[in-house]
């Protein structure tokens, strides 16, 4: 396997949570390991709102991700991004991508489109459709993307075969995530991303985002993911609980050990900075399975 890239000499970390709900045990494992790679390696670590989808955000969510990260000492550099108060920087590189003929208008339907699961059959791609009512998609080249993820090791996608063009934004109008976590994280100059696993195939469109606009190449390392017995991902439509800031403390030891550290037992029933503290310094992400999920109930 090829080396991973070598650490940037600064280094700036995110957590984007989206406040379709509040903040549960995975999202917490998502949270703590971006939080210690930034701090261990001395960098900054910031934290972006993905409030991109309105009719999915839950009213009061933003505010409760915020207080239960604060509530198990995760404490953010600079103020929240919001990328609802970036819609005109999406909305330009959108313009800049139809101008020059690398985005065009679809009128597909849903129902159109569903029997071609996946892959975009392309109907619209030389249509010239107007761009008013309709979604805009990105054309993709027939090549294949990849990268070394420091977790999960290489992994490679066909855009052209796996993906084909992806939509950037939305016939409502809202913006596509993929766009926009492209354009926020070279703005905000992220160099790692911590993330789930859940993200893994996402990232070679980002990659063409990033290599289409000029824009830098972060360094990732996708987490696997925690499952329930169902197989479901732990998350906030699959019965998960919110965090509870009395717990904070013994939820952080079993996100620990989650990600393959191993926190001393002296540590059970210490406050939240002090266990932090001790992560902070003996934070070691070779020591994280590489695998793509965990069993919730093998962490109890």
């Amino acid at each position: 396997m090829p080396p991973s890239p070598p650490l940037p000499s600064r280094y700036i970390g995110r957590f984007a949570p989206t406040p379709s709900g509040f903040l549960h045990f995975g999202s917490l494992i998502a949270a703590l390991a971006s939080f210690l790679d930034a701090r261990a390696a001395g960098g900054r670590w910031l934290v972006r709102m993905e409030d991109l989808d309105p009719p999915r955000e839950v009213p009061g969510a933003q505010d409760a991700i915020l207080r239960t990260l604060e509530n198990h000492g995760l404490h953010w550099d600079g103020p929240v991004v919001r990328q609802s108060e970036r819609h005109e920087a999406y909305e330009a590189v959108v313009q800049q991508l139809l101008a020059s003929g690398q985005a065009y208008a679809c009128t597909c339907s849903r129902k159109t489109l569903q029997d071609y699961p996946g892959r975009y059959p392309g109907f619209c791609r030389n249509a010239q459709h107007a761009p008013s009512d309709a979604a805009i998609r990105l054309r993709v080249p027939d090549r294949e993307y990849g990268f070394i993820d420091r977790l999960q090791g290489e992994y490679r996608q066909h855009l052209g075969r796996e993906v084909g063009d992806f939509v950037i934004r939305r016939r409502d109008g809202l913006y596509a995530y993929q766009l926009a976590v492209v354009l926020d994280d070279a703005w905000q100059g992220v160099t790692d991303i911590v993330r789930g696993a859940d993200l893994l195939d996402s990232t070679p469109r980002q990659l063409y985002l990033q290599e289409l606009l000029g824009l830098p190449q972060p360094r990732y390392l996708h987490l696997p993911l925690i499952v329930q017995p169902d197989g479901q991902k732990l998350g906030k439509r699959y019965r998960s609980p919110p965090l509870s800031p009395d717990q904070a403390g013994a939820a952080l030891l079993r996100a620990l050990r989650a990600l393959g550290q191993q926190p001393p037992s002296a540590l059970a029933g210490a406050p939240a900075e002090v266990i932090l503290s001790w992560a902070i310094a003996h934070w070691n992400a070779e020591h994280i399975a590489p695998v793509a999920a965990l069993a919730e109930a093998e962490l109890r």
